[in-house]
């Protein structure tokens, strides 16, 4: 059986459609899906700074053209993805919540929930009273959930896996790594990581 490390922060509507994505390619007969979630701002922080820089000197070109490219992405595979007032978002909450779910075995319900109120609903999902319907569409406990988050546990975990990535050369999210060490990033590269499935 092969394995498929998913790194992902979902504060990226790439992201977003790599997730959809790589449920549809890699179901259980094909690939052990094994979720990470990470912090992608403490990526860009330590080997990705350069994103930054594009955001505040963008190539009007080229950002207007990436826009017209993610409305592409969403149209086929099906999505809604607006453009949320708050961006970018501190996900931190989120993403240390990701491993609640991944402890109550509702990693898919609740992250595909956290990012559909971010990207379909443009809704903060900073915010407690945002989160916390992430939290009951993935039936946890609301009160268990957010007395956990706060936990030195679950910082220390969501910093690891962050660290993680970035120990073996991620620079972003997604980043997919298929049986160890070979790396794929980006929602367009999943095909190429399905081509090397199939030749193995």
């Amino acid at each position: 059986m092969h394995r498929i490390e998913f790194f992902f922060d979902c504060s990226s509507p790439w992201t977003y459609l790599a997730f959809e994505q790589a449920l549809s390619l890699f179901p259980p007969t094909v690939a052990e899906l094994v979720w990470k979630p990470i912090l992608v701002g403490g990526v860009f922080n330590t080997v990705n700074p350069s994103v930054y820089a594009a955001r505040e000197q963008p190539v009007p070109a080229k950002a207007a053209y990436a826009r017209k490219d993610l409305q592409d992405w969403a149209a086929y595979q099906g999505l809604t993805i607006g453009q949320p007032p708050v961006f970018p978002v501190n996900s931190v909450k989120a993403m240390r919540g990701a491993f609640v779910a991944l402890e109550h075995g509702c990693l898919v319900p609740y992250a595909r929930a956290v990012f559909q109120l971010y990207w379909s609903a443009l809704a903060d999902i900073s915010r407690d009273d945002v989160l916390a319907e992430a939290v009951a569409t993935a039936g946890l406990d609301r009160t268990d959930f957010f007395t956990r988050i706060a936990q030195t546990g679950y910082k220390d975990h969501l910093r690891q896996t962050t660290d993680e990535l970035i120990a073996r050369g991620g620079f972003g999210s997604p980043t997919l790594f298929l049986d160890g060490s070979d790396m794929y990033f980006g929602n367009d590269r999943l095909v190429l990581l399905q081509h090397r499935l199939t030749r193995a």
